[in-house]
């Protein structure tokens, strides 16, 4: 139940974040905005690195696979993309559109066992979701 509740809220947070975002960059530009989301993000995070006193930063330079060390540079383009998607169809068109591709990503991602997850069984009910949610978008985006 917590990891449903936590899914939630990152599905609400996104949404908002991609609202704020864009909102700020038609006051800015784009690259001062997604500068401005990065910093804040690293500043708390040391706050609650601090604040919860867990973990150990050195361990990140030993990650065996260095390229998983990208997140960051992927979250600068992220919320580029996030911004010029919002600012080009809007907050409810954009969602529903990088949230069917995060599923097929991540389904792939686990089909094939990319980037060391652990690899699962084709399955059609997986296939048919997703081509339900594609048949979501076309449906959305009637007028």
């Amino acid at each position: 139940m917590f990891g449903i509740m936590v899914a939630l809220l990152s599905g609400a947070l996104m949404s908002l974040q991609g609202i704020f975002n864009t909102e700020v960059t038609k006051q800015s530009s784009i690259w001062a905005a997604a500068g401005w989301v990065q910093l804040t993000a690293f500043l708390t995070c040391v706050l609650l690195y601090f604040g919860t006193g867990r973990g150990e930063i050195m361990g990140m330079f030993s990650v065996e696979r260095k390229y998983m060390l990208l997140g960051g540079v992927m979250g600068a383009f992220i919320t580029w993309t996030v911004i010029k998607s919002m600012d080009g169809l809007g907050p409810a068109k954009a969602t529903l559109l990088i949230v069917v591709t995060q599923i097929l990503v991540s389904y792939l991602v686990e089909l094939f066992g990319l980037f060391g997850v652990e690899q699962v069984g084709f399955e059609w009910k997986k296939l048919l979701g997703a081509a339900l949610a594609i048949g979501g978008i076309v449906v959305f985006r009637m007028e």
